[in-house]
């Protein structure tokens, strides 16, 4: 198994919860799962410790990362600048046909919304954010957004929503695809600004932290 495919099986692990939050890694399980010997998993386990993900503790292994409420503060301040500067670029950038996917995108979540589909809202909600970073066409910015994002996805996207708040994000996501249709970069940029503000404060009210385990919300 290739190095890459190492870390993406196990980073798939951490980000779905197979692994939780705080748990150790169990290494002899997973060389046996992957067919692969410690050395290529250790590797994999510095490069996941690199994105946030792992903790390596000296000499003792190595443990899921757990966050703490100023952890994920901070990562979403981040965030929140990241997609506003994609949003400026994706305005400039975007093409028609980028658009419509977006658009198509957008019509299918507010369809889960009325069917009260969480999960498939969450899919149509990443792939729309994803969309406007691609969009963006600046391979540094999605390289930043990816390493955050990596972080908290669990978290931004598994929070469970109230009525009052889902149908504010349904309406802000209207606003969102709104702008960059009229390829309105300066609205569309702070529009995300407050969608992920909003979201971050979703997210802290849920208790996505430390005193909190991300495990804690895997029904939702």
């Amino acid at each position: 198994m290739l190095h890459e495919e190492v870390v993406g099986r196990v980073r798939a692990m951490l980000l779905d919860g197979e692994i939780p939050p705080g748990a150790r890694i169990p290494e002899r399980d997973l060389c046996e799962k992957l067919q692969i010997s410690r050395t290529p998993l250790r590797e994999a386990l510095k490069v996941l410790a690199a994105e946030g993900l792992v903790q390596l503790l000296p000499n003792r292994g190595s443990r899921a990362a757990r966050l703490t409420d100023k952890d994920m503060r901070d990562l979403f301040e981040v965030c929140q600048g990241l997609e506003a500067l994609a949003g400026e670029l994706a305005c400039e950038r975007i093409t028609d046909a980028e658009i419509s996917d977006v658009a198509d995108a957008h019509a299918a979540m507010v369809r889960h919304y009325g069917d009260r589909d969480l999960l498939q809202y969450y899919r149509c909600n990443r792939f729309i954010h994803e969309a406007i970073i691609a969009a963006a066409g600046n391979p540094v910015l999605s390289g930043l957004y990816e390493s955050v994002t990596a972080r908290i996805r669990r978290a931004r996207y598994v929070t469970p929503m109230t009525p009052r708040r889902w149908a504010l994000a349904v309406q802000e996501h209207e606003a969102i695809l709104n702008a960059l249709q009229r390829r309105d970069g300066v609205g569309l940029s702070h529009i995300l600004r407050a969608h992920l503000r909003h979201k971050r404060e979703e997210v802290m009210q849920a208790g996505f932290a430390e005193t909190a385990p991300l495990e804690q919300a895997r029904a939702s």
